[in-house]
C-alpha cells in the first residue's frame, strides 16, 4: 500500500479507511456538500486515474495515496454519477459510485428483525439483485453488530476488503451496501473486522441462497424470482387437504448416494427429477424426504452439520434446479420433505462460528453452546435476530422452495439443557430446571407460524423421548408439531425381531406395548438412515436365520409396519434390502435387484405402498383409536397378533406369524359374516415366498375372541395376511 501518512488535514479519517478499520465510510467517501461547494471523495486501490463520466474533468489523487477528490461549486454533478476509471493495468470501466446513495434498507424492516418477527429478512439480509433510482445492481445486508468494519469482497474487488466498506445502520447491527452493475453469478463473501480484538474474518452470508461447489465456499447472487413454477394444481390443492386422514408413505433419501452417475459422480437435480422422481412414483411412495440438502462443506456429515440455511447445495446443481425437481415432484403428485437442522451447526471458521468475532449465533458459555458428542455449536434462541434467522429459514424453504413439510432433526437435544451432558457441564434454567425454555418457545412460534402461513404443509419432530404432547397445539400446552417420529415403536420392533423365533414368545409384549401409547401422539413409524449405519448392519442382516428367513422376517416387519396406525417412512435401500451398511459415500447396491428375493421384496414394498393408499382403512385413522382394534394380542406361545383397522365403511383384518411355523386351520373372531378375501399375502411367490396362504374363507356363525363369527384360515410362516370382507 502506498504511504498514506502524508495526507493532513483529513489523515485521521483517511489513515482509517486505507487501513480498513474506518466504522463510518459514507460520511467520508461518495459525495457531500459544504458551502456550496461539493466534493465527492473517492478511495480506489487498483484506479491510476479517474474522471466524471466518460468525458467530465478528472479527479485529483490526494498526493501517496489511492484517494481521489473533485471539487465544484458548479452543479454539474449528475443525481447519481459515473466514474471512468482506468486501472493500473490499463483496463477501462464506467461505474456509479457506490457511496452516492442513500440507506435502502427501512427501519421497519429493522425493528422487525431485532425484534425477532420478520419471518421473511431472507428477502432483505444476504444479497439481492436490486434497482435503485432506475439504476440496477446488487444489494447486499449483513447483521454482525459487534464489527468495527463490514466489507463486502468477491471477484469483482479483487477480494480486497478495502474495497467496499459498508453503512452501518446502527443499533439494529446490520451493515448494508448497493454496488451498481452488478450480475447475478458473483461470488462473495464478507470480511469483518472486530470492534474489540481487531481481528479480521472472512465469512460466508449466512443469508446466502446459493454457494460454491464444495470445498469452494463463497456465495453466489441468484435471481430469486426467475423460475417459472408449474406446480399451481398442487399447491391450491394442498391449502385444503387434512393430511391427519390422508396417507402418508415416505421415501427417506441422501441425494448424493441414491444412485450416481457413470462416471461415479452426484446425479443432478434435473437427472433426479427424472430418475428418482420416476422410481418413487412406481414404487407408489406419497412423499420424499430428503436428507439435509442445505448446503454443507463435508459430505461425511450427510448434510447435518449445515452451512448455509438458505441454499440447496450446489453438489446437485443450482438454486433453480432444485426449485425444478421439487416441481416435477409435485406434477407426479409426489410431496417432499426436508431434514432440517435448527439444533446446531458447525464450527467452520468460514461460517456462523463467531461470526463477528463474538458468540453471535451461538452461546458464550461452553454448557450452553456445545455439543460435546458432535463437536458443533449450539444456537442462542433467547436472541432475537438468531431465532429469527431460524424462523426465516423454516419459512424459506415452505415459500421459496414450494416444500411440503419439514422434518426437524434432533429436537430431544433441543427441549433438555442436559441433554448428553455430565453434571455440572449444564447451566439450569430461571426455575431451576433442565428444560430449555428458550428452545421451547422458538419451537412453538416455528410451528405456529409455518402453520399459519403454509396450510397443508407439515412440521415432523425427530423426538425419542417421553416430553409430553409434542404433536399437541401450542394452544393447549403442546409444541405444535404436526408429527413425531415414533422412536419406541421402531427401537421395540427391531429388538424382537432380531431375536430367534424361538425365543420371540418371551419378547411378546415388544408387539403390543406401542399400542398404549399409540395414539399419545401422531406418529411416523421410521425406519430411517439411522438404523443402518454406525455398525448397526442394514436391514436385512438384523433380520435372524438363512437367508430365506431373513426376506421373509423382512417381508413380515413390513407388513406390519404398513398395516399399523401411523405414517410410514422407509430410508432408501431397505425397499429391496441393501445388503451392506449404506455407505454415503456411493450409490446403492442396485445389482442385487438381479436375485429374485430382493426384487421381491422391492415389489413387496410396492405392493403395500398400493395397498395402503388405496384402503382408508389403513390410514384414515392413523392418529385416533376408532381406526384400530385388537382381535387377538395374547397368543404368547405361537408368536401370533390379529387386529382389525377400520373406518365406517371399510374393515380389514389382519393376521401376523411371526415364527416359521405354518399354521393351518388358525381360528380368529371376525365382526360380521360373510366371504373374507386375502387381498395382501407377505408369503406371495410374487415376494419370492413359499406361496402359502388362502383365497377366499367363508365366515362360520361360531363366537370367537369376543367377536359373533370366526373364520379359519392358514397362516404362512413368518409372514401377515390381510383380509377384507
Amino acid at each position: 500500500m502506498t504511504n498514506i501518512t502524508k495526507i493532513s488535514p483529513l489523515g485521521a479519517d483517511f489513515i482509517q479507511i486505507a487501513e480498513a478499520k474506518h466504522h463510518d465510510v459514507f460520511a467520508i467517501l461518495g459525495r457531500h456538500k459544504t458551502d456550496k461547494v461539493s466534493t465527492i471523495t473517492l478511495y480506489l486501490p487498483y484506479a491510476e486515474s479517474v474522471t466524471l463520466g466518460s468525458k467530465g474533468p478528472a479527479f485529483e489523487r490526494i498526493p501517496d495515496s489511492d484517494f481521489f477528490q473533485y471539487q465544484t461549486s458548479k452543479n454539474d454533478i449528475p443525481e447519481h454519477y459515473q466514474l471512468a476509471i482506468t486501472d493500473k493495468e490499463g483496463n477501462d470501466s464506467l461505474n456509479y459510485d457506490p457511496y452516492d446513495f442513500g440507506t435502502i434498507l427501512p427501519e421497519f424492516d429493522q425493528h422487525l428483525f431485532s425484534s425477532g418477527n420478520h419471518w421473511n429478512i431472507y428477502k432483505k439480509l444476504g444479497s439481492h439483485l436490486h434497482t435503485e433510482d432506475s439504476i440496477k445492481g446488487v444489494y447486499f445486508a449483513v447483521w454482525a453488530p459487534n464489527a468495527q468494519r463490514v466489507s463486502v469482497v468477491g471477484d469483482f474487488n479483487c477480494w480486497d476488503g478495502r474495497c467496499s466498506p459498508m453503512r452501518s445502520l446502527g443499533s439494529s447491527g446490520i451493515w448494508e451496501i448497493f454496488i451498481p452493475q452488478l450480475n447475478e453469478g458473483c461470488c462473495y463473501k464478507f470480511e469483518i473486522l472486530n470492534i474489540q480484538t481487531e481481528e479480521v474474518m472472512v465469512k460466508t452470508d449466512p443469508y446466502g441462497q446459493q454457494f460454491e461447489f464444495r470445498p469452494q465456499t463463497a456465495s453466489i447472487v441468484v435471481d430469486e424470482t426467475k423460475y417459472q413454477w408449474q406446480d399451481r394444481r398442487w399447491m391450491d390443492r394442498r391449502k385444503n387437504h387434512d393430511w391427519m386422514q390422508e396417507a402418508m408413505s415416505v421415501y427417506e433419501v441422501h441425494l448424493g448416494s441414491w444412485r450416481r452417475d457413470e462416471q461415479g459422480n452426484f446425479m443432478s437435480y434435473q437427472q433426479l427429477a427424472i430418475e428418482l422422481v420416476d422410481y418413487v412414483k412406481e414404487m407408489g411412495f406419497t412423499h420424499i424426504e430428503l436428507l439435509p440438502i442445505t448446503e454443507h462443506p463435508l459430505d461425511m456429515s450427510w448434510g447435518y452439520q449445515t452451512t448455509g440455511y438458505f441454499a440447496p447445495t450446489s453438489r446437485h446443481g443450482t438454486a433453480d434446479d432444485f426449485r425444478y425437481f421439487v416441481d416435477i415432484c409435485h406434477q407426479n403428485n409426489i410431496g417432499i420433505i426436508l431434514d432440517w437442522v435448527p439444533a446446531h451447526f458447525p464450527k467452520d471458521a468460514f461460517a456462523l462460528a463467531k461470526f463477528d468475532g463474538t458468540a453471535l449465533y451461538e452461546h458464550q458459555d461452553p454448557r450452553k453452546g456445545e455439543h460435546r458428542d458432535w463437536g458443533t455449536l449450539i444456537y442462542n434462541y433467547s436472541r432475537n435476530e438468531v431465532k429469527n434467522f431460524l424462523l426465516a429459514s423454516a419459512n424459506f424453504w415452505l415459500e421459496e422452495y414450494h416444500l411440503d413439510g419439514l422434518r426437524v432433526d434432533a429436537v430431544a437435544s433441543m427441549l433438555y439443557l442436559d441433554y448428553s451432558r455430565e453434571d455440572g457441564d449444564w447451566v439450569p434454567n430461571m426455575y431451576g430446571g433442565n428444560e430449555n425454555l428458550e428452545a421451547i418457545d422458538f419451537m412453538r412460534q416455528m410451528n405456529s407460524i409455518t402453520h399459519e402461513q403454509h396450510p397443508g404443509t407439515v412440521v415432523i419432530a425427530e423426538e425419542s423421548t417421553s416430553w409430553p404432547q409434542v404433536t399437541r397445539p401450542t394452544w393447549t400446552g403442546g409444541l405444535g408439531f404436526s408429527m413425531k417420529w415414533n422412536m419406541g415403536w421402531m427401537h421395540d420392533m427391531l429388538s424382537y425381531m432380531q431375536q430367534d423365533p424361538v425365543h420371540r414368545m418371551h419378547h411378546h409384549d415388544h408387539l403390543t406395548f406401542g399400542m398404549l401409547y399409540a395414539f399419545s401422539e401422531n406418529f411416523v413409524l421410521p425406519f430411517s438412515h439411522d438404523e443402518v449405519v454406525h455398525g448397526k448392519g442394514s436391514m436385512l442382516n438384523k433380520m435372524p436365520g438363512d437367508d430365506w428367513q431373513r426376506f421373509a422376517n423382512l417381508r413380515l416387519l413390513y407388513t406390519f409396519m404398513f398395516t399399523y396406525p401411523g405414517k410410514k417412512l422407509l430410508f432408501m435401500g431397505c425397499e429391496f434390502g441393501q445388503g451392506t451398511e449404506w455407505n454415503f459415500n456411493q450409490a446403492l447396491d442396485w445389482y442385487v435387484l438381479d436375485y429374485p428375493s430382493h426384487n421381491g421384496l422391492k415389489t413387496q414394498i410396492k405392493d403395500l405402498n398400493k395397498l395402503y393408499t388405496s384402503h382408508r382403512a389403513l390410514y384414515q385413522h392413523d392418529f385416533e383409536h376408532e381406526g384400530f382394534e385388537w382381535i387377538d394380542c395374547n397368543d404368547v406361545s405361537h408368536s401370533i397378533i390379529s387386529y382389525r383397522r377400520k373406518t365406517a365403511k371399510e374393515e380389514l383384518i389382519v393376521i401376523l406369524n411371526f415364527t416359521p411355523i405354518p399354521r393351518d386351520n388358525y381360528r380368529i373372531g371376525v365382526p360380521a359374516e360373510g366371504n373374507y378375501t386375502e387381498i395382501f399375502n407377505s408369503d406371495s411367490s410374487y415376494y419370492d415366498g413359499s406361496n402359502s396362504g388362502n383365497g377366499s374363507v367363508w365366515s362360520e356363525p361360531t363366537a370367537w375372541m369376543n367377536l359373533p363369527h370366526s373364520i379359519s384360515v392358514t397362516l404362512p410362516p413368518l409372514a401377515g395376511i390381510v383380509l377384507k370382507l
